[in-house]
């Protein structure tokens, strides 16, 4: 498709999921980052990533990639379009013997490249009543890797009742964007205990847990 139909599509894109569901985002004391960063989420909508970069600041959206699947957004010309082309998406092969790319490689290289990352950590839409799925590596070994980098965890709320899983036309309701302080990994941190840390600064987010603080 036409290259100059991206800018227009995007700006349609943020416009409509503003419009649906009246998304604010909620910034932590420190502020909107200024500095790239990787932000990790909650996964429950196939429109998380899209409710993250609506929010964003415009500078910031134009160099924040989400990290999404290649095998969803390949399959068609239109998907791809959209996803390669409107959001730039680092897209990771997911089935690891069809991989050609480390994922966590081609992480880095869009960090090097001066972009921020919009990432899952618990890998797939949660489904389950559980608030969040187990973390998989991929953000350690990021971490590990760049370790110079913020973290940047992020709540969102309520998308999941927007768009239910095999519903095609979504319900307006009021959606917020919670971002929370920057972490980073130690420099000895172990696996295990890192994961723990990120899930728990990422759950401290949701309402029910801020609720329960206040």
């Amino acid at each position: 498709m036409a290259a100059w139909l991206t800018k227009p599509v995007a700006a349609a894109i943020v416009l409509f999921a503003r419009a649906i569901t009246a998304v604010r985002a909620i910034w932590a004391e420190s502020g909107v980052p200024s500095e790239r960063c990787v932000y990790f989420a909650n996964h429950s909508s196939n429109g998380d990533f899209i409710l993250i970069w609506a929010v964003l600041p415009p500078r910031l959206r134009q160099r924040t990639r989400p990290v999404a699947g290649a095998d969803y957004w390949l399959k068609s010309r239109l998907k791809s379009f959209i996803g390669r082309d409107v959001f730039n998406a680092v897209l990771i092969e997911r089935v690891r013997e069809a991989r050609t790319e480390d994922p966590v490689e081609q992480m880095a290289a869009a960090i090097d490249a001066g972009c921020s990352l919009i990432l899952f950590p618990e890998g797939t839409r949660n489904l389950t009543e559980a608030p969040l799925q187990p973390f998989k590596s991929g953000l350690f070994h990021l971490a590990k890797m760049r370790p110079d980098i913020d973290l940047v965890p992020v709540w969102i709320n309520n998308l999941n009742r927007v768009m239910p899983k095999g519903e095609f036309v979504p319900i307006p309701l009021i959606c917020t964007v919670t971002f929370g302080n920057a972490l980073r990994i130690g420099a000895d941190e172990e696996k295990a205990d890192f994961l723990v840390r990120a899930q728990a600064a990422l759950l401290a987010l949701s309402p029910k847990q801020m609720g329960n603080s206040e």
